[in-house]
């Protein structure tokens, strides 16, 4: 008998600490949220972009038919009246499409989860698949779900109070109960289906919101993922669980089932770089600062709720600040700590603003891609900036290399090697600073990765050349980045 016990424990904890891993194809990292993107938008981002330029997956928006909200807000995503593939991001033929298309290419797909709760409303709501709900009486017919399914109706207003986080209605919308069978069947199912169309794994919306317990059953419950993967492989599970101290959730009590976005490193990370912390005091970057072990870290400068004021408030840099929100995305991709995700705006003048759509029929306007690649059509596209995709590949080039050569000015200018493959060096001064710095490089001339791209023998930004020691004289710009790898030697 204590063999069995022995066996199952051992079997569960595999299981368990399988889903930390997010399936990256080799020399690829970071996942992309193309925020409201339209399928057939991934698909082509997938083929055309993100696959060329080692990016290791794409988060989705939420795929099942939701409420339509008056004025279209981008938080209607996320509030379901069924399960059914069908939004303005498109219906089930495109997302099976899509996802074959980027795990084709090499690029995983991510689908943000809702299963916390169902719409709110008054009275009757009208799906984006044509579907309906009744919200007074919590019927959602197209599950379907009913009123015995749900929590009693009450408002969070304790966050000291556990239960009352995870019983009660977030911001009033009706709570699912996952500790009844149907109610973890329903999501079992619907996540099943999607692991069978390829996806790797899932963000799972809300996570806080709901017992460790109750995920952990429905977590073991799913399929190991598909034939696009090696066999046995479990989904990469990362986890909302919004923990900056001081409440009675703890973001500790969720890594044993999967990651965790990791909200303290957004808060931290923004002060840094907004001059409210000094930047030497990065070195220590990690588990000293509060947040979660490596492995456990879903890690972002900023996410599609809080660049709107959510978790951290104004705090949080966003790319309406480019030069600090570039040094910052540069330091997560720089700094071996996490799995990072690069948010993919679209532009926004105020919080509830949702996508790029047309006035008369409000299908979502995909984004236009310029010459210089760029996007047009309302879209930010901050992954197709020149500093961030040049970071991606930095950190595909420097995987694995340690920390080294740590040097700072006793406040805001900051350098390190990893290994000797990389050297980045940040400037978070009012003024530019020229100085010799020891890079772990071999000798020869290097494409800075921020100001430009190696083509071939070209470099389309600034050059920095190392000599037979590993020094280069290295003139940055105030409220800058430089960053060179082994992998951008002319």
């Amino acid at each position: 008998m204590r063999n069995i016990f022995a066996i199952f424990i051992t079997t569960f904890v595999e299981l368990s600490f399988s889903q930390h891993n997010p399936h990256f194809f080799p020399n690829r990292t970071g996942i992309v949220h193309l925020f409201e993107w339209k399928f057939k938008d991934i698909a082509r981002e997938c083929e055309t972009y993100l696959s060329p330029n080692g990016f290791g997956g794409v988060q989705v928006s939420p795929i099942n038919e939701n409420a339509i909200v008056f004025k279209r807000p981008w938080f209607e995503r996320y509030q379901p009246i069924s399960y059914r593939i069908i939004t303005r991001s498109g219906d089930e033929n495109d997302f099976r499409n899509m996802v074959t298309k980027c795990n084709t290419v090499g690029v995983r797909v991510y689908v943000d989860i809702v299963v916390n709760h169902m719409a709110a409303g008054n009275g009757q709501v009208n799906g984006t698949g044509g579907g309906t709900a009744f919200i007074p009486d919590k019927s959602y017919p197209n599950v379907p779900y009913n009123e015995t399914h749900f929590h009693e109706t009450c408002a969070i207003n304790d966050y000291n109070n556990a239960v009352e986080v995870r019983n009660c209605e977030l911001v009033g919308l009706p709570d699912l109960d996952q500790s009844l069978e149907y109610v973890r069947a329903r999501i079992v199912n619907f996540m099943n289906k999607l692991i069978d169309f390829g996806v790797a794994g899932f963000r799972m919306d809300a996570a806080k919101h709901m017992w460790p317990n109750d995920l952990s059953v429905i977590y073991n419950r799913l399929n190991n993922l598909s034939n696009y993967f090696a066999t046995g492989s479990r989904p990469f599970i990362y986890q909302e669980v919004i923990d900056l101290g001081g409440e009675a959730v703890k973001k500790t009590e969720y890594i044993s089932l999967g990651a965790v976005t990791e909200f303290k490193f957004s808060l931290e990370i923004s002060r840094a770089f907004r001059g409210h912390n000094e930047l030497k005091w990065l070195k220590s970057w990690g588990v000293k600062w509060g947040l979660l072990p490596s492995k456990y870290s879903l890690v972002f400068v900023d996410n599609h709720d809080n660049q709107r004021n959510g978790a951290g408030g104004s705090e949080i840099l966003t790319y309406k600040f480019p030069k600090m929100y570039v040094m910052a995305v540069a330091f997560m991709l720089a700094h071996p700590y996490g799995t990072p995700r690069i948010m993919s705006s679209f532009f926004f003048d105020f919080i509830d603003q949702g996508p790029p759509a047309n006035v008369s029929t409000e299908e979502i306007i995909s984004p236009k891609i310029l010459s210089n690649g760029t996007c047009t059509n309302g879209w930010v596209c901050e992954h197709r900036w020149t500093e961030i995709v040049g970071m991606i590949g930095f950190r595909n080039r420097v995987r694995g290399e340690a920390i080294a050569n740590w040097w700072d000015n006793d406040n805001n200018a900051i350098a390190f090697c990893r290994g000797n493959k990389g050297f980045v060096v940040f400037n978070n001064e009012p003024d530019d600073l020229q100085l010799t710095f020891n890079t772990c490089l071999s000798r020869g001339n290097y494409c800075d990765v921020i100001s430009g791209r190696k083509s071939g023998n070209i470099c389309t930004g600034q050059q920095i050349s190392v000599n037979e020691k590993g020094k280069s004289v290295i003139r940055i710009k105030a409220q800058s980045v430089v960053a060179v790898h082994s992998g951008a030697k002319i």
